[in-house]
């Protein structure tokens, strides 16, 4: 059976995935299912049968308009205090499958997935980012992300995901 990309679904086994991050390990063993449930994110599984490799989560969120950078603050209503963006909230890999560019896989498409949305149905200025550890930090720094200030969030513009050609 080939390698997939889906929504999370009750046949996959997520007992046994360890990304070595216990916070993203227990997410995904004891919280994931619930807040799909809760409508409070949506769950993407990279899977061969039953196995899964790596999953990222994706939900709506908004950055403070003070946070963003001058370049695309002035391009912004000046009455918004907050503006709409897509939060992958987390993305990890199984340690098993680590080196073979499955984060990458992940995170394009979740950009993909926040790209096209945006474009259609939810109104998204970009995907911010929270990354866990320095680790984190660097992997979104090789996709474009930057450093929003006295936050520790990162952000990449929609226009920046455009010119990706997804």
């Amino acid at each position: 059976m080939s390698v997939k990309l889906d929504l999370l679904n009750p046949t996959l086994n997520k007992k046994d995935f360890s990304c070595g991050k216990d916070l993203l390990d227990k997410y995904l063993h004891t919280q994931a299912s619930q807040d799909v449930k809760r409508k409070l994110c949506v769950v993407f599984a990279l899977f061969e049968n039953t196995t899964i490799k790596g999953y990222y989560t994706l939900s709506n969120a908004s950055v403070p308009a003070e946070l963003m950078p001058e370049a695309i603050k002035k391009k912004m209503p000046g009455s918004y205090t907050a503006l709409p963006v897509t939060l992958p909230g987390r993305l990890a890999v199984d340690i098993k499958y680590k080196g073979q560019g499955l984060g990458g896989l992940l995170l394009l498409d979740a950009l993909k997935r926040s790209f096209t949305v945006a474009g259609e149905s939810l109104g998204s200025i970009g995907v911010v980012v929270d990354p866990l550890d320095d680790e984190a930090t660097a992997f979104y720094e090789k996709f474009g992300f930057i450093l929003l200030p006295d936050s520790g969030k990162m952000f990449l513009p929609m226009a920046d995901i455009a010119q990706l050609g997804l």
